[in-house]
């Protein structure tokens, strides 16, 4: 067997190796209830406690979920044939894009036609909760217990990403998917055209009434040369978590934008969409729009439109919001951007804070179907050891991967033609994966993308030091909040970004804004804040 490629038996030092042992023997004594009334048929197939191959007979389990708009047949993927080998576990793949995947989740859901597992599932907390409790998912506490030593050894060295799966019911009903880096703490990076800013004879912005002007300047004087009016001073995707034009609201009005339209200040949240100091940045947003400063197509595109408008034959792309220059404007032209630097606006240089977690809960879940949840948890456990987890994210060793003079893994040498992003949705299953990469990992295991460390400097550079210092963190409610929740946020949130596009393409906001906030707190929203302040202060130990 050519382990090179990144076999399941290359493991870590023995001192990491021992760690998982001792989990394992700490553990392997107990046996609390893990929902499987002891229907599991594992042991029909040559079931082995330890070591590989999992099972002696080939057992096939078929597995559902997301994968990206890029990725092949799982099936054709080097490391899914090297895991195949190894465990002796074959898998029924049934992995859809991310436009079709929901939908045809949620038939197999009401079909009760199940897979054995959902991997990258992509459920909410209301739904793993409802899943769970209603039996659709099973809990998975006592199958980590017993058969999954790198994810509790995971577990006690990081117990608040234990604490962050567990329910409130005390069940674990997903598996998480970690990479401890930070990087999405501050998701909107701002792009301007240094070229064009040069032909204008104009420096870099650092105030919003200079970057107004810049773009005042992109729309009318023709800085690509070409004597017609193509070019696009500002695009953006409204809404897109991290394209959106979130800190523009910072600069203009004096408080960021969000996703979730959710931030914290001093201990406070505040529903941003609620707030006149949003109204106060949608209404200068209007007027920018006039003027044709903003892309119509912003409140309309998707990612492949927005990130086309950058590699046109002819520069046509001023200014634009995405954490990647080169996925945006291609590498031959990535040189002719810079970064921008925080405007100084009405209170001075700020930007947001994401209220993105390093972690997910959702990466993999076994459903009530599967007859073999003992085999299934060991096979998933595997993607939990570190090496594993690397390869998991970012593709296999001896391809994607490959061992520096350390003995730590870091990324191979890509062709010039070949964009990282799109080679690792290529060969790998992706951040939403099961998988946990902590801080420690990524100094002795593997080292961040360049491209990652780029951006961890950018962000220390450039906008940390001017971002909100608090965020609201990812708090796993109780059932009656996730319930209260649901009924309340969806069409608050629906509400919201109707108006917030229609405001600033159409004008209206200051004659409509009282009556929107009393629609707003009609629909429930005082109580929904009321939710949100509670789980806050139980997550920081306040209540």
């Amino acid at each position: 067997m050519n382990r090179s490629r990144g076999g399941l038996s290359r493991r870590l030092a023995p001192t990491a190796a021992a760690g998982v042992i001792l989990a394992l023997a700490l553990t392997s004594c107990t046996a609390p209830d893990d929902g499987t009334s002891g229907a599991d048929r594992s042991s029909e197939y040559g079931f082995n406690e330890t070591g590989l191959p999992i099972v002696d007979e080939t057992l096939t389990l078929a597995i559902a979920g997301e994968k990206a708009s890029l990725a092949p047949d799982y099936n054709d993927m080097a490391l899914v044939q090297q895991w195949e080998e190894d465990t002796n576990i074959a898998i029924e793949w049934n992995m859809l894009a991310p436009e079709v995947y929901l939908d045809k989740r949620n038939l197999l859901l009401a079909s009760n036609d199940l897979p054995d597992a959902f991997l990258n599932s992509r459920f909410t907390d209301d739904e793993l909760v409802r899943y769970g409790t209603d039996g659709t998912l099973i809990p998975l506490e006592g199958l980590i217990e017993r058969h999954a030593p790198n994810l509790q050894a995971i577990f006690e060295e990081r117990p608040e990403l234990k604490a962050a799966v567990t329910a409130s019911d005390g069940h674990i009903y997903s598996l998480p998917s970690a990479e401890e880096l930070g990087l999405a703490a501050v998701p909107f990076f701002w792009s301007i055209n240094k070229s064009w800013l040069d032909a204008l004879g104009l420096d870099v912005p650092t105030t919003v009434d200079e970057y107004h002007d810049a773009l005042v300047a992109f729309k009318t004087q023709d800085p690509n040369g070409n004597g017609k009016a193509d070019e696009i001073p500002l695009s953006f995707i409204n809404n897109w978590w991290c394209a959106d034009i979130g800190d523009l609201f910072a600069a203009l009005g004096g408080i960021a934008d969000n996703a979730d339209h959710r931030i914290v200040r001093d201990g406070e949240v505040i529903y941003t969409g609620a707030d006149e100091r949003y109204r106060d940045a949608i209404a200068t947003l209007h007027e920018w729009y006039e003027e044709g400063l903003i892309d119509p197509e912003s409140f309309t595109q998707d990612d492949k439109t927005y990130l086309a408008k950058g590699k046109t034959e002819t520069p046509v792309l001023g200014s634009y919001v995405w954490w990647e220059t080169a996925e945006v404007v291609g590498t031959d032209r990535a040189d002719e951007y810079v970064l921008l630097p925080v405007l100084e606006g009405v209170e001075g240089q700020l930007v947001g804070r994401s209220n993105y977690a390093d972690f997910g809960r959702n990466a993999f879940a076994i459903t009530s179907a599967n007859e073999f949840p003992s085999a299934t948890m060991r096979w998933v456990d595997e993607l939990y050891e570190p090496v594993m987890a690397a390869q998991v994210s970012y593709g296999p060793v001896g391809e994607t991967l490959v061992e520096n003079a350390d003995g730590v893994l870091e990324q191979a040498e890509l062709p010039a033609d070949v964009n990282a992003g799109e080679l690792r949705q290529k060969v790998a299953l992706g951040a939403g994966a099961p998988h946990v990469l902590t801080r420690e990992h990524f100094e002795t295991v593997v080292l961040p993308e360049p491209r990652a460390l780029e951006r961890l400097i950018d962000l220390e550079e450039h906008y940390l030091p001017y971002a909100e210092p608090e965020n609201y963190p990812s708090v796993f409610f109780s059932v009656e909040e996730l319930e209260e929740i649901s009924s309340i946020e969806a069409d608050i949130k629906a509400l919201v970004e109707q108006k917030r596009a229609e405001w600033i393409t159409s004008g209206g906001i200051e004659e409509e804004w009282d009556a929107y906030v009393s629609q707003l707190e009609s629909m429930g929203l005082e109580r929904l804040v009321e939710i949100w302040q509670a789980g806050y202060d139980r997550f920081n130990g306040a209540a």
